[in-house]
């Protein structure tokens, strides 16, 4: 523990001093006080409830919140002074987002701070070669001293967007075409910063946060809630304060997926958790938040031509991929009408560009052909073992999960031919956020 000014001071007092010493030591304890007169100056405390100058994550996923010329790195932990991260910055910021830019990988996951009129561009906390820079070089029509940004990707607004928010107004920046549309919504609260996190929009405004629709500014559901409770960790203040963590060893999903857009789900319960985004960190959902029809869980799906199908019982839901997933009309349908299958379906899945569902049963795997009309059943297989609870697909090949074990597969065809189960592998922390 580090001692403070004045402690330091009383512990140099008390030690007894010999020869030319004496006079280093006296200097010493000398230019303490005159530097720190009035001792330790306390540290600000997220906790107390202050208001944000800025909230940004890293190209790592690390989580920044910016106060006057201090910073905090994730959800829990002391302030620290911005500089120790950002070295060139003296004080404090208006504005910080991180790009999101895949077309330009020069420019991805790059950290913009934005003070009085200058931008600072970071990548991997070095200042990028030319900056600080004029807002205008780099975001021409962006107003000076702002209150706020967020990045926005396509499919949540309508282009890769960087939205500015300065008073009432919301500059929506196309990072394309570099040209800029203001929207007024005087309905929001005045954002001090704006925080993107798993797909949603979260204004802060003195120790609360209201979430928003980003193209419409459209504010759903109870707010303001307290910050506190959510993106940090407090005490008394509960939910982020009193999270727990499965341990991996306890582990058991119900379903998994990755949809056309690369966002991949997983399913447990009543709750489902993005994957992808697990370097921003993984927090689970009620299922009914992106699929409302879905009341009581899922217990399988699978994901073919910008759509994912929910199977719960003998019903299949079917949705359209999207910034936000809708029901085809008609839908649910049972099993016997959408798959021509009956009975209690564990796994699905389907790999990348195929048109084959794997649809397990017991220990038994049927392959569904999804391009015909009705659907045709092309071959029944038994499986090696039973009792499985969720499949998935990729370029890796087959994890076939049971439990806190899954099981590796390089293809569909070895899973049919294989007669003994491979060695279970352990599910871990960095697959699905447990603790190990």
């Amino acid at each position: 523990m580090a001692l403070t000014f004045k402690a330091a001071f009383l512990a140099l007092m008390l030690v007894t001093l010999n020869g030319h010493y004496k006079q280093v030591v006296i200097l010493l304890v000398s230019v303490i006080l005159i530097s720190h007169p009035d001792g330790d100056s306390a540290l600000p405390d997220r906790c107390a409830g202050i208001e944000f100058d800025a909230i940004t994550p890293d190209d790592k996923g690390q989580t920044f919140f910016f106060k006057g010329d201090h910073v905090w790195k994730g959800f829990e932990g002391d302030a620290q002074p911005s500089s120790q991260y950002f070295k060139e910055l003296n004080g404090h910021v208006d504005a910080a987002f991180r790009m999101h830019n895949p077309e330009n990988q020069g420019d991805h996951d790059h950290i913009y701070l934005f003070l009085d009129d200058k931008v600072f561009s970071y990548f991997e906390h070095t200042l990028e070669e030319g900056y600080p820079k004029e807002i205008q070089e780099d975001f021409p029509g962006v107003p000076t001293h702002l209150d706020a940004a967020v990045e926005c990707p396509k499919g949540e607004c309508v282009t890769d967007s960087v939205l500015f928010f300065k008073g009432p107004d919301v500059h929506v920046y196309d990072i394309v075409t570099k040209t800029v549309k203001t929207k007024t919504w005087p309905h929001l609260p005045a954002c001090t910063s704006v925080f993107r996190w798993l797909e949603h929009y979260y204004c802060f405004h003195g120790h609360n946060f209201t979430r928003f629709q980003p193209v419409t500014g459209e504010v759903t559901g109870n707010y303001p809630k307290d910050a506190r409770r959510y993106f940090m960790r407090c005490p008394d203040f509960g939910h982020g304060g009193e999270r727990t963590t499965l341990k991996c060893s306890d582990f058991k999903m119900d379903a998994i997926t990755t949809d056309d857009t690369g966002r991949m789900y997983m399913f447990k319960g009543s709750n489902y958790m993005r994957l992808d985004t697990h370097r921003d960190g993984l927090h689970a959902f009620p299922i009914t938040r992106s699929w409302k029809e879905l009341t009581n869980g899922v217990d399988s799906v699978f994901s073919y031509n910008d759509r994912i199908y929910l199977i719960k019982g003998d019903q299949v839901y079917i949705y359209k991929a999207g910034a936000h997933f809708t029901l085809i009309e008609g839908y649910p349908k049972t099993l016997k009408e959408e798959l021509n299958i009956e009975g209690q379906v564990d796994a699905a899945f389907v790999c990348p560009g195929q048109r084959t569902a794997h649809i397990i049963q017991g220990r038994k795997i049927t392959y569904i052909n999804l391009a015909a009309t009705p659907r045709e059943i092309t071959l029944d297989a038994p499986l090696p073992f039973g009792d499985i609870d969720a499949a998935f697909c990729s370029s890796d090949g087959i994890k076939i999960f049971q439990g806190s074990n899954y099981y590796h597969y390089d293809s569909p065809m070895l899973l049919v031919m294989s007669r003994i189960a491979p060695i279970p592998l352990k599910v871990t922390s960095a697959m699905v956020g447990c603790e190990d």
